[in-house]
């Protein structure tokens, strides 16, 4: 793990971590998303899958439940969360792995992972670490491997641009507005990710959600 231990906790702020599941399905349409989510990754037997700021857990959980021989590993860099994801992967009997660390950790165990997942954690943090995070995350996948994305993107529309600002105003203007301008899929490009594609759009009342996927090359 990085020696910097800045981060934005999940929910904004360490007093509001013990409502961050309950925050995120009342105002995400949690399972809408974690459910295109599920799908888009589509894990198998035998896939080793890293869930980069991981969080409490919930989608770790989701990915194991849905293919229990796949291994699963969870990173955050924060402690109060991952000691609540090792709690809800106990009781939901589901065997994986937890480390603390950043995006840009991500690649501690490099070229190991068949498929790479983010949820809501890009927006975030600031440019700098949005572009380190993804490139290690390609280096921590196989030649071949897939990245799957669920964040705040491209915010189309005037409603869903003011619907935004919430999440602005709790995470800061400067590391959320390039996500609102849709900058993910060519930082993904930059770094060296290819067939890039936001594969679907879902509008929530604090903006609208993107699922993105890209490939890591053979090559």
């Amino acid at each position: 793990m990085s020696n910097d231990t800045a981060f934005t906790p999940a929910a904004g702020r360490p007093e509001w971590t013990p409502f961050y599941d309950f925050a995120i399905a009342v105002l995400t349409r949690e399972r809408r998303w974690r459910g295109a989510l599920l799908r888009q990754t589509a894990p198998v037997p035998g896939d080793q899958i890293l869930d980069v700021g991981c969080g409490t857990g919930t989608f770790a959980v989701m990915l194991k439940r849905a293919e229990p021989r796949a291994h699963v590993v969870g990173l955050d860099p924060d402690a109060d969360v991952l000691t609540r994801a090792r709690a809800k992967a106990a009781k939901a009997d589901a065997e994986m792995a937890f480390r603390q660390g950043f995006a840009r950790d991500a690649d501690a165990e490099a070229a190991r992972f068949t498929k790479v997942v983010s949820s809501l954690v890009f927006h975030q943090v600031p440019m700098d670490e949005k572009r380190a995070g993804l490139a290690s995350m390609w280096r921590a996948l196989r030649a071949g491997g897939t990245l799957h994305v669920a964040d705040y993107g491209l915010q189309r529309t005037p409603l869903m641009r003011a619907a935004f600002r919430q999440i602005q105003k709790l995470d800061g203007f400067d590391n959320t507005e390039p996500n609102a301008r849709g900058v993910l899929p060519e930082l993904m490009r930059e770094v060296g990710f290819t067939a890039v594609e936001e594969t679907e759009v879902i509008a929530t009342v604090t903006g609208s959600i993107s699922l993105y996927r890209a490939l890591r090359p053979d090559a």
